[in-house]
């Protein structure tokens, strides 16, 4: 599938800012089969732009403006290719549960998503929660679906209900959130149960006859490691796995790692920001 990606971040200052550094992570990956033809990043006012890759290999681009200013506009377009009838995961035997830490101790891709990151808090709470949602279950990549179809029936999504800077604990507690609270909440339980799980930043298009949530929006799940095949998606939101409908940002331990766009200035805190966002198929797609 062709996707052309439209993201428009607007911020309205009350009075002049100056000293603003940034950084956006809006560029789409080249990873899992994914192409991206193009990406134009424009900035108004306009300014000098350069980038980088992260430790994860996310696209990083940096921008200052050190003059007064009272708005700031940050346009990204990107046209993606995505792998037409990806092949998903089939529900065919993984690793036993009982032997994922043995068989990822030694990985340093491993590691980082076994711990504790700004957003997630695993703990004894979050285990039990795995344990209760995956009863009966001893493959891993089971037990990981479990733990997403507990999410996706009985959580609430609200996007009212929380902001980008809401924990795991919160959203536990309210059972009420959106993609990204979700993402956090299954990342804290799968890594009390020792899996090892990451944050995925991307979009997702929803078609003529999808009825998908957290669409013409930046969306987020989360990827699984499994010994012996790597990385695996599940989007608790939609209680699936993603496939060519998905266009992969970044990657990271949670929203942290993979903030669309953050940054410092000096002068008002009195602002209103406005994002937009628009995903659009550039090949037919099939009705019905």
């Amino acid at each position: 599938m062709k996707l052309q990606v439209f993201h428009r971040t607007h911020y309205d200052y009350a009075a002049p800012v100056r000293d603003s550094f940034n950084e956006a992570r809006l560029q789409p990956t080249n990873a899992e089969d994914q192409i991206c033809h193009s990406f134009l990043l424009k900035v108004l006012p306009a300014t000098r732009l350069s980038h980088y890759l992260d430790f994860q290999l996310n696209f990083v681009h940096l921008f200052d403006l050190t003059e007064p200013h009272k708005s700031l506009t940050i346009e990204a377009t990107s046209i993606v290719s995505t792998p037409a009838g990806k092949l998903l995961m089939a529900d065919h035997p993984s690793t036993p549960l009982a032997e994922m830490e043995k068989a990822c101790g030694q990985l340093d891709r491993c590691h980082d998503f076994l711990q504790s990151s700004r957003f997630v808090e695993p703990g004894p709470d979050t285990w039990r929660l795995g344990l209760d949602a995956a009863v009966g279950l001893t493959e891993t990549w089971q037990v990981a679906q479990a733990v997403m179809n507990y999410i996706h029936r009985d959580f609430t999504y609200m996007p009212a209900a929380t902001h980008v800077h809401t924990h795991m604990r919160d959203v536990l507690r309210t059972e009420r959130g959106v993609c990204q609270d979700f993402a956090h909440v299954m990342l804290g339980i799968l890594r009390s149960l020792r899996i090892p799980s990451r944050y995925v930043s991307g979009y997702l298009y929803n078609g003529p006859a999808d009825q998908l949530r957290g669409a013409q929006a930046s969306h987020a799940w989360v990827e699984v490691y499994l010994p012996g095949s790597g990385w695996h998606g599940l989007d608790p939101t939609n209680n699936c796995q993603p496939d060519e409908r998905y266009v992969r940002i970044g990657v990271g331990r949670d929203y942290a790692d993979v903030t669309p766009i953050k940054g410092t200035y000096r002068g008002t805190g009195e602002r209103k920001m406005s994002v937009d966002v628009q995903v659009t198929a550039l090949d037919p797609v099939p009705v019905g």
